[in-house]
């Protein structure tokens, strides 16, 4: 086996990972918008267990530069780090909340921005930037005129979505690159000599 016929399989191994993680994701994405509430807890959990494991990365981080004028800093943003991770984790259902209200704000002021920015320009797409913005301020006034029981899945769809299109992404990546290494090791495998190279031309043969 030549060093081109090993590499192209190692290549397609790895495209055969990404789908497989790429699936994966579907699966949780498609699972979490099945149940949206499982899925809010869920990403909430890890929203504060990645603020804790932030924090306490911060916080050695502060210590190896201690002695320099980033070291008092970085002890309050690890520690605010590390605060906002145990609330959000003992308290989950009050995140999700605060959180939903926080993104109904700001779909309501992008939504509105974009409709009065589309006005004033004028410019060349402005149709489309008038259904952005009111698409964003109809979403806005659905989620905040069902608050707080829009927190129960608001937080959930948008984690499983975005999980959904990772995944899809993921499954495009690593079927494509397979499909590319397949072309690339066929054009390699039609390329290459047919002869063997052990064999004697027949020139010296005759002679």
């Amino acid at each position: 086996m030549d060093a081109s016929t090993s590499e192209g399989r190692k290549l397609s191994r790895g495209f055969g990972r990404l789908t497989l993680l790429g699936a994966l994701l579907v699966i949780a994405g498609v699972t979490g918008l099945v149940y949206t509430g499982v899925a809010t807890l869920t990403s909430m959990l890890l929203f504060g267990w990645l603020l804790l494991v932030g924090g306490l990365v911060g916080l050695l981080h502060a210590v190896e530069s201690r002695g320099t004028s980033y070291f008092w800093l970085g002890v309050v943003v690890a520690a605010l780090n590390l605060a906002a991770g145990v609330v959000v984790i003992r308290h989950p259902e009050g995140t999700a909340e605060a959180l939903t209200m926080f993104a109904a704000l700001l779909f309501l002021t992008g939504g509105v921005f974009r409709l009065v920015g589309s006005v004033v320009v004028r410019g060349p797409q402005m149709g489309w930037t008038l259904l952005q913005g009111a698409f964003g301020l109809l979403l806005g006034l659905l989620v905040l005129f069902d608050w707080p029981h829009s927190s129960l899945y608001v937080l959930g769809c948008f984690f499983s979505l975005a999980l959904l299109f990772d995944g899809l992404g993921l499954i495009a990546i690593g079927v494509g690159g397979r499909r590319i290494v397949g072309m690339v090791s066929e054009r390699l495998d039609e390329e290459a000599p047919t002869t063997d190279p052990l064999s004697k031309p027949p020139e010296e043969e005759q002679k």
